[in-house]
């Protein structure tokens, strides 16, 4: 847990706790590294986006809207046989 965090901060943690005790919590837990986070890993580490440079839901989406298609690209790319 953080060292300033707030009474809310510790309250979610506790729920994250148990959840993650159960069978199901763990499952569903387990489904992340299948779904997004790889995706955005990768997006941070190897096509080097790791902060946006602009303020605003609007102006966030302008910056992120180039990306994905990036990132399918070079899947596509790297999918497809030699």
């Amino acid at each position: 847990m953080l060292k300033n965090a707030g009474y809310r901060d510790f309250v979610i943690d506790i729920h994250v706790v148990h959840r993650l005790a159960t069978k199901e919590g763990k499952q569903r837990y387990a489904l992340r590294k299948q779904i997004p986070e790889p995706v955005l890993g990768i997006i941070k580490s190897v096509m080097g986006f790791r902060q946006f440079s602009l303020r605003w839901l609007q102006k966030i989406k302008g910056e992120w809207n180039p990306v994905t298609p990036a990132w399918n690209v070079r899947r596509m790319f790297a999918l497809t046989p030699a």
